[in-house]
This record gives structure tokens, C-alpha cells and sequence, in this order.
């Protein structure tokens, strides 16, 4: 008799009668794109022939529109060939998954829409600068709209532009240094869509904006592509009651876990930060500076203040083996686990060589990743307990092809994207251990 430990199967999730003929894909995930009870799941789906918000009752196999843009794509954060001023923006497309909003941009409006389609303009982005991925705050009170200098856009991605996503060829945040362009996180109330305020972050580039869990007058913002710094550029705190920014990950030897004797450095590379649900914590990954990824933890103390009057924190670092060189990303339960759509290389497994395996942006790794992965992290310990659970076989050509993989609210499935063929579409696998089958 023989064992086998067979994968969990991955479910179609998004309209089968239409998973060949249009693109379907979850929100960004530094918002849920599932309702509290996991019954409804928030899509943006070109079905119609521009891309628009949709909702799908999972429970009753029925689709219901949001938004009704018939403009195509507006130009922004990585949607570069987009049309300016014109469209629906879909980086900007955020879930409160508790009262059920969605909230977008719409050429230069910014809206809001209810699980019924019920649309409301909040307010206007003002002339002349670009957006990216927005936040609303866990009370659904605030939305955070990050805007940058459009001066940072300012090219033509037919002429100018390269790769899938026709990016500039221009070093974005170079650009940035050298002419002193400047992000602004926008904040807005979600009910009266009155401006509360505007906060500049001269010489940066802010494409991802989260609100504390807790608290809302603390933000967490990136600066996206780092020409320089990246280990200690990309992540960063705005507090608003003290009007305050800092960097949030430091340079030293002082890190937990294990870094397989690595420090941290401004060489490194970092991204995807994302909160843990109490605020105590934030969870990242990267890479070493000439050495492996990793992902992190920063535990940070708001009540208590270092020798610079910032937040006290504490590192954990666990450094991948490796072959673990596959381009991924790291999102969590609501208990502390992990999921990933990279990194993980199956034992003795050939590498499929895609047509972007060596990618053209700052990252160090591959984006030829395969398995949706449940990922349990032992801080203490330094460990990191990966359990695959699903092929994703995503080809992974573009944004929207990123699988991108999110819990439901309950943890016992993970949802992802994935473009095996023409088309993006959504599916979902089971969280549990894949259990040992028995074969005589």
C-alpha cells in the first residue's frame, strides 16, 4: 500500500459561463474583498467591456453591478497606459466588508456604492496629480486616498513606455528626488465627503495607504520603487495627531527570529506591509541585500517612545531557504496565519520558465510561483511551516494576473486570482491540511 499527499482542489468562484470571454479578478488585497459573513464576494469583472465593480452572492450564485463606467481605465499606479482623467480607476477600488461599501474613483470623482448599486460622488480628485490604491478605515469612517504630482506620470506609454504593463522608462522615484515632486494622503470623511485633511510627504512616491486597525489617525504608507533605500524607505508611519512621519523598519543587528545571520539594511528590499488585526504588529517580506527573501514582523509600541520619540519596535526576520526564489506575496487570517502565492518550490519539482520570469521591476525574485500556500510562522522560533494547498498556475503576465491570495473572514478558505488561459478569473481552495489518501 502507498501514501500520497494529494493537493486541496481549487473552485471556480467567478461566472463560468463567462471565465473565457472576460476578466474577472478580487480588489487589491490591502482591503477584503469578501463581506463579513463571507457570503458576498466584491469583483472587478470587464464582462460588460470596460471594467466595473461587481458583487457575487456566492450563497445564491447570483451577480449584481456596482458601477457603471463605460470610459475603459484611468491612468494611474500601475495601470500606466490608462487614460488620463477618464475611466474607472481600478487600483482604486476599496471594501468596507463590514457595512458592505465600495469605494472607487471614477475619472476625477470619488465615490461610493452599496451592495445595491446605489452610487454617491464624495468628492473630486483635484487637477493634476495621480492616484493609486485606496484605504477606508476600519470604522468606515475615513477614506485615505493617496495622490502623487502627475508631473511623476507625465509620459506617453506607447513612446515612452516598456514591458507589459507599458511603465515609463524613466526611473520613477528618481524622478521624484531630482524635480521635488511630492505624495499627499488625502483623507476624506465617507459620509459628507468633506476633505478632514491633506497631509504633503515631499520627495516620495505613496501607492499604498492602510489605516491602523484600531486607530485611524495613524497611517501606514509605502514609497513604492525605491531608487535608493529600499530597506528602510518602503515602509512608513503618518500620525495624524501628532503630525508626525517616520520610517518604520531600521537598520541593525537587533533582529528576532532567524535571519540566518543577515542585518537589516538599507540595501535590502521590502514591501507588501500589511497590519495585523490588534495593531500591535506589522507583517512584510523582501529580500537581503545579496541574500534570501525573508518576511518580517515589526512589533511596534505606541505607548511607549525610544531614545528618538519614536515608537519603540521590535524586529522578527525568518529567512526563506534558498531555492525560495519565486516572487510572492504574504497576507493574513484573522489568527496569525499566513498565505502566499510565491516563493514556495515543490521538492524535486521542475521550474516552468515563464515569459516574464526575470521581471522588469525592482524586485529580486522570479514570477514563476505555482501553489497557493497556507504559511505558519513560529516567531519565536524563527520557523516557517508551509503547507501547499492548490496549484494557482497563474501565468502571472501583469497586475491583474497576480494571484494575490486572500482568507475568508472565518479562515477556512483562501480566495486568489489566476489566468491559466486568455483570461483572469477568481478561485478559491480549501485552508485545511490536504490529507493523506490511502492507495492500494
Amino acid at each position: 500500500m502507498n501514501s500520497s499527499k494529494p493537493l486541496n482542489g481549487r473552485t471556480l468562484v467567478s461566472d463560468v459561463q463567462g471565465r473565457d470571454s472576460f476578466n474577472t479578478q478580487l480588489l487589491y488585497f490591502t482591503c477584503s474583498s469578501l463581506s463579513q459573513d463571507d457570503e458576498r464576494i466584491y469583483l472587478i469583472s470587464d464582462r460588460d467591456g470596460h471594467p466595473n465593480v461587481w458583487m457575487r452572492d456566492m450563497f445564491h450564485g447570483t451577480d449584481r453591478q456596482l458601477t457603471y463606467n463605460k470610459k475603459g481605465i484611468l491612468k494611474s499606479y500601475v495601470y500606466f497606459d490608462g487614460t488620463e482623467n477618464e475611466g474607472l480607476g481600478k487600483a482604486s477600488v476599496c471594501l468596507d466588508y463590514i457595512r458592505e461599501r465600495v469605494y472607487y474613483i471614477q475619472d476625477d470623482c470619488i465615490c461610493r456604492t452599496d451592495r445595491e448599486g446605489h452610487v454617491s460622488v464624495l468628492n473630486h480628485v483635484p487637477a493634476g496629480r495621480m492616484t493609486a490604491f485606496t484605504h477606508v478605515s476600519l470604522d468606515g469612517t475615513k477614506l485615505c486616498v493617496p495622490m502623487t504630482d502627475g508631473r511623476i506620470l507625465d509620459f506617453d506609454p506607447d513612446t515612452e513606455g516598456y514591458g507589459l504593463d507599458k511603465r515609463p522608462k524613466y526611473n520613477i522615484d528618481q524622478r521624484v528626488q531630482d524635480e521635488g515632486l511630492n505624495s499627499y494622503l488625502c483623507v476624506y470623511d465617507t459620509e459628507s465627503g468633506a476633505l478632514l485633511y491633506e497631509k504633503t510627504i515631499p520627495h516620495c512616491w505613496i501607492t499604498h495607504v492602510q489605516f491602523h486597525p484600531l486607530d485611524p489617525e495613524i497611517i501606514m504608507y509605502n514609497h513604492e520603487w525605491s531608487a535608493f533605500d529600499c530597506g528602510i524607505r518602503r515602509v512608513n508611519i503618518y500620525d495624524h495627531r501628532k503630525d508626525l512621519f517616520y520610517h518604520v523598519r531600521t537598520e541593525g543587528t537587533d533582529t528576532k527570529g532567524n535571519t540566518r545571520d543577515h542585518a537589516r539594511s538599507r540595501n535590502d528590499w521590502v514591501c507588501h506591509e500589511m497590519w495585523t488585526d490588534d495593531g500591535r504588529s506589522i507583517i512584510y517580506h523582501g529580500g537581503y541585500e545579496n541574500g534570501p527573501a525573508m518576511v518580517g514582523r515589526c512589533d511596534i509600541d505606541f505607548t511607549n517612545t525610544d531614545a528618538d520619540g519614536l515608537p519603540t519596535r521590535t524586529f522578527w526576520e525568518i529567512a526563506l531557504p534558498d531555492e525560495y526564489n519565486a516572487y510572492g506575496h504574504f497576507l493574513m487570517d484573522h489568527r496569525g496565519n499566513l498565505t502566499c502565492d510565491g516563493y514556495y518550490r515543490m521538492p524535486g519539482e521542475k521550474i516552468i520558465e515563464r515569459e516574464n520570469s526575470t521581471d522588469n521591476g525592482p524586485d529580486p525574485h522570479r514570477k514563476d510561483g505555482a501553489y497557493i500556500t497556507k504559511v505558519e510562522p513560529d516567531w519565536e522560533k524563527g520557523i516557517l511551516h508551509w503547507v501547499p494547498l492548490c496549484r494557482h498556475d497563474s501565468d502571472w503576465l501583469g497586475q491583474d494576473a497576480h494571484p494575490h491570495p486572500i482568507y475568508a473572514h472565518a479562515g477556512d478558505r483562501i480566495f486568489f486570482n489566476s489566468r491559466m488561459d486568455r483570461t483572469v478569473n477568481v478561485y478559491s481552495v480549501s485552508a485545511r491540511t490536504p490529507q493523506e489518501v490511502k492507495v492500494s
